[in-house]
């Protein structure tokens, strides 16, 4: 078998240039298994005109209808929605999204910080929040909205826990203690990935809550968590029901500098081997027992 183009061709300046990068990503997408799912952490990137978009536009533009063409692209096969993070999102907006998605397209889901957030909102100090781990308000603000109007197109809900306040005592195992509890309260039938932003969570209690509850773990490349490989020594991928990858920052780095080292997004800047050879690892050993695995990318991670 002659040798994939493992990149796409410089950005063109129209629809013939993007049919291009089509066909080589059609080339890669032929060998690849079914059960793993490449996309983007969001997808309003005006910079990404001759790779994903036809045209330029703006960021609000393609926020607001840049799903139709980036769902037609071979090589992405899911989304990551990660303005519910920040506040609900309403019928109407899901509606809109749902409308510019082809049949059997899943997207991933960020969990609110009202929810997985230990103090209200950025810059609130040490206000506690009232409704963290509260399976309540995930319920109302987002797990029954897409249960009733984004169901075909609904996949895993990642709940992303930020950081311990640096001024706040917290133990590791009473923080996993309500988690245990919080994930007993939520609803079985659809599927949740924990996303931990401090390593001292991960623990062997850590591994033993997401087994009893059939949670996945998210392997992410972030600045202040081990590599994707040093996770998956404690949590095996093979033992999870599923896993996400999410590609999001360079240990070390941190995210204003390389937003500006790497706009416009249009290009691979700093390329990771080792990151990249540890993803494709854990990716085999959940495909190998027949799992899907969902790898979404940020613009931060490499350049593009």
């Amino acid at each position: 078998m002659g040798q994939i183009p493992l990149f796409p061709p410089a950005p063109g300046e129209d629809d013939a240039a993007l049919a291009s990068t089509y066909a080589d990503a059609r080339v890669i997408r032929d060998q690849l298994p079914d059960d793993i799912f490449f996309g983007t952490s969001s997808w309003s990137f005006p910079g990404w005109k001759g790779l994903v978009y036809s045209r330029e536009r703006s960021q609000t533009a393609l926020a607001r209808e840049g799903l139709r063409e980036y769902a037609q692209h071979p090589l992405l096969r899911t989304v990551g929605i990660d303005r519910t993070y920040y506040a609900p999102i309403t019928v109407d907006e899901l509606r809109a999204y749902a409308d510019q998605l082809p049949a059997g397209f899943r997207c991933c889901i960020k969990a609110p910080a009202s929810v997985t957030g230990m103090v209200m909102g950025p810059g609130a100090g040490s206000a506690p929040n009232p409704t963290f781990l509260s399976a309540d308000r995930l319920i109302k603000d987002l797990l029954l909205p897409f249960a009733l109007f984004f169901q075909s197109h609904t996949g895993p809900f990642i709940l992303e826990f930020p950081p311990f306040p640096r001024s706040w005592r917290v133990d590791p195992k009473d923080f996993l203690s309500r988690l245990d509890t919080f994930l007993a309260q939520l609803p079985r039938e659809l599927d949740y990935a924990i996303e931990l932003r401090d390593e001292r969570l991960l623990t062997p209690q850590y591994r033993d809550i997401l087994q009893r509850h059939g949670v996945a773990h998210t392997f992410n490349y972030w600045s202040a968590m081990p590599m994707p490989a040093a996770q998956a020594e404690l949590i095996r991928p093979e033992d999870l029901p599923f896993a996400i990858v999410r590609l999001l920052l360079r240990p070390g780095t941190w995210y204003e500098d390389q937003r500006e080292l790497y706009r416009p997004f249009n290009k691979i800047v700093h390329v990771d081997e080792s990151m990249r050879e540890q993803v494709t690892a854990i990716c085999d050993r959940v495909l190998t027992t027949g799992r899907k695995v969902w790898v979404l990318v940020n613009n931060k991670a490499e350049g593009s």
